[in-house]
């Protein structure tokens, strides 16, 4: 029987971390500082129009409902090519994929690609892994599915 509520204690815990089915290993609230560093960029809005993180930037695309979608695949933002044949390729933004890619994007994509003149349109890179593994903890609660 303790076993049994040890079980249910521990779910209730990392409930929040599965609740969009992508789990995360960083700090949520550790990325919403991080963030802040997007937030010039980069908007959360939902698909009702909702701003749930950012100032309604447009240079980058919307990261509502990130964690486990294609890249390029946000229909109102104009991608370069190199992030467009990335999608197309397959990219999907898993928690490995995202963290590398905002370190060095240009990087990312020409491995990812295998071609050494791919470019990325971000210029910035996040320095560090823990930032970036916290970040995508924090864009990750942001899901379609949660009705956000």
């Amino acid at each position: 029987m303790k076993s049994v509520f040890a079980i249910a204690a521990a779910m209730l815990i990392a409930g929040p971390v599965f609740a969009d089915g992508h789990a995360a290993s960083g700090d949520a609230a550790a990325g919403e500082a991080v963030f802040a560093k997007c937030a010039a960029c980069h908007v959360v809005m939902n698909d009702a129009g909702e701003t749930l993180a950012g100032k309604r930037a447009k240079t980058g695309p919307n990261l509502f409902n990130i964690a486990g979608k294609a890249a390029a695949s946000n229909e109102d933002f104009k991608y370069g090519k190199d992030a467009l044949a990335a999608g197309e390729a397959g990219l999907v933004w898993t928690e490995e994929t995202f963290v590398s890619y905002v370190q060095d994007p240009t990087a990312f994509l020409r491995e990812f690609l295998d071609n050494k003149r791919a470019r990325s349109k971000m210029s910035f890179k996040l320095r560090g892994e823990e930032d970036a593994t916290n970040l995508y903890a924090y864009l990750a609660q942001f899901s379609a599915e949660e009705g956000s």
